[in-house]
């Protein structure tokens, strides 16, 4: 099963996220719509028959009265309990596997005596110079995996989605094994929603390096990127 963890969108649903809401079987929102359309626009994008669990936040008017402060739920065999802000959390979480806030807008993803804590951070307008973040969870035999997405922002305007390292290196297996069955770089580009200029990064690494892994190709990109960082720094003086 998954689930799509959001909070703090504040007036503004993005495109990106929009896309996202259409790829899961649960969405948890943990408050702070800021206006109905927020929730109208939510409940639009996603497909039928999709779970929708909905906290109040603090910056909620009247129009989200209907709306819970806080929410305790089971999916997938698996308790969650949802506020908005962490201070509301009951003192006795029970039997609650899974904890899910926002407010700070900032993202937390620990674990503690075998429950989750987690904060999406978010998705909506961004403040104080923090991320945009949500997150996926994976539901399966009752254990929670975590995906971070990351909206990568530019004068104040989202511009794509970086995915958490083990969500990319699936992106790179899945290049690989398109790859292998003969796919052109324009295909693979188009399948998978990607850049082509990065599937051909991690096509001339696969030619180059016979052998090597998705989390192979990934350390040489990210050495890369830091070698390209270095460089640019140097040539403008500032190292």
């Amino acid at each position: 099963m998954k689930v799509l963890v959001m909070s703090d969108t504040h007036g503004l649903l993005r495109p990106e996220v929009k896309n996202l809401l259409g790829q899961c079987d649960a969405v948890i929102h943990a408050g702070d719509f800021h206006t109905q359309n927020i929730l109208d626009e939510i409940q639009t994008s996603v497909q039928t028959g999709v779970l929708l669990y909905l906290v109040r936040g603090n910056n909620d008017g009247e129009w989200a009265a209907h709306l819970p402060t806080h929410l305790e739920f089971i999916l997938d065999g698996i308790k969650f309990c949802v506020v908005h802000d962490k201070k509301d959390l009951p003192q006795n979480l029970k039997d609650c596997q899974a904890v899910i806030f926002g407010h700070s807008h900032r993202y937390l993803e620990e674990r503690k005596e075998g429950r989750l804590y987690l904060n999406p951070g978010s998705c909506g307008r961004q403040r104080f110079r923090l991320d945009l973040t949500l997150a996926f969870l994976c539901l399966r035999n009752g254990e929670i995996a975590v995906e971070r997405v990351s909206l990568s922002c530019r004068n104040g305007k989202s511009t794509e989605v970086l995915t958490h390292q083990n969500n990319l290196a699936g992106a790179i297996q899945n290049i690989m094994k398109r790859m292998d069955k003969g796919q052109t770089i324009g295909k693979i580009s188009r399948d998978l929603k990607l850049g082509a200029d990065f599937v051909e990064e991690i096509c001339r690494i696969r030619v180059t390096h016979p052998g090597v892994t998705a989390n192979g190709i990934l350390d040489k990109i990210e050495v890369n990127q830091k070698i390209q960082k270095s460089r640019r720094r140097k040539e403008n003086g500032s190292e």
